[in-house]
């Protein structure tokens, strides 16, 4: 079973990256609206892999669907088999394992994986990097030992972080790590690679579902046609502060979203909480911001942009969507008082977000 995407839309989306479209700012608005879009009854099918839950969730009605749902869940377990750094003989571990300036080919998939990471990397000026995996290990030893790093741990760490130091070539296909103790860290975005994998193969059979939502831990989703009477798929946007509550509703068409948030994944030591997300440039976890979320064409973009939109910052990730084409961000930071959250809104309709309005505050 093949699970190679079609190579017209992978290269449609790295030229869609590269030309800037400056997207509209959402204004807030009190006009009076249709009722926020409610979901109906669903057909979920799920799978365990990378450490979550990925479901195909359908409209009900076709049983022929079902089965090239399922076969779309095994893409996603044959692509964990090469890309977790936890398995000792995948290729990304191989990759690790490699020594400096020591070319390791690469089979296409994981080929496009590492050209779609430069590719963000570069966009986002080295926001978005899988390769700091030196850093992300020192913090999960210091966790599992109850401290934080040392700053001389972190100015170890960081000359052996950075994609600026893996080197791609496409022929022939290979990967080489410049520098001893580089790491590569798919965490940051792949999930996303991940389903969009297995939706390009879904689209390619004769049997796929024309309206079908597909998600990786809930965090990471990618929205084909609609549901439930409405133009997409109705999805919730999680208050940061306040999980259980939904700050927002958002109509996902045809597209993919990415949150990233350090609420859920964090420690506390000597009474200070420290998230999970590391700012890239200086190893500590990122502060200030509670969550991203952004839509874009494909769910490894949204993911990898979310990541790195959440390590720039409020001014420099707006710049930066701003510049993108077909990128949407909905920043969430760290209100100065009370719990009334003020998102910042870029590239996203008006009527695509149905907000909680007694959970936010507009300027």
């Amino acid at each position: 079973m093949s699970n190679e995407p079609t190579k017209h839309s992978r290269r449609d989306l790295m030229a869609g990256l590269r030309s800037p479209r400056v997207p509209q700012t959402l204004q807030a608005s009190h006009v009076v609206r249709p009722a926020t879009p409610a979901g109906g009854s669903t057909l979920r099918l799920s799978c365990r892999a990378m450490a979550c839950d990925f479901s195909v969730i359908l409209n009900p009605g076709c049983t022929a669907h079902i089965e090239p749902a399922g076969q779309a869940l095994e893409v996603i377990s044959a692509i964990e088999d090469w890309m977790s750094p936890y398995r000792d003989f995948s290729d990304l571990s191989l990759v690790n394992r490699s020594s400096p300036d020591q070319p390791i080919p690469l089979r296409e998939e994981f080929l496009r994986f590492l050209e779609l990471a430069e590719t963000l990397f570069l966009q986002t000026g080295g926001g978005f990097d899988p390769a700091t995996g030196a850093l992300t290990q020192l913090w999960r030893t210091c966790r599992r030992e109850s401290r934080i790093p040392t700053e001389s741990e972190i100015a170890e760490r960081l000359p052996r972080s950075g994609f600026q130091h893996v080197r791609i070539t496409r022929d022939p296909p290979a990967v080489t790590l410049l520098r001893e103790g580089v790491w590569l860290d798919p965490g940051a975005f792949g999930k996303g690679f991940a389903l969009d994998e297995a939706v390009s193969w879904l689209r390619s059979q004769a049997t796929s579902p024309q309206d079908f939502l597909m998600h990786g831990g809930h965090s990471s989703l990618i929205a084909q046609g609609g549901h439930n009477s409405h133009l997409g798929w109705p999805v919730g946007l999680g208050n940061p502060l306040f999980t259980e509550k939904r700050l927002a509703t958002i109509l996902l068409k045809n597209q993919a979203m990415g949150t990233s948030g350090s609420n859920i994944q964090f420690f506390r030591f000597q009474g200070r909480r420290y998230g999970h997300i590391l700012n890239p440039f200086t190893g500590w976890p990122v502060e200030g911001m509670l969550s991203v979320t952004v839509l874009a064409p494909s769910a490894a973009v949204a993911d990898g942009l979310s990541t790195a939109f959440f390590a720039m910052g409020v001014e420099k990730a707006v710049e930066c969507c701003r510049e993108m084409a077909d990128i949407g961000l909905i920043l969430i930071p760290q209100p100065d008082r009370g719990v009334r959250l003020r998102p910042v809104v870029i590239g996203i309709p008006e009527e695509q977000i149905w907000w909680d309005e007694d959970q936010v505050q507009w300027d």
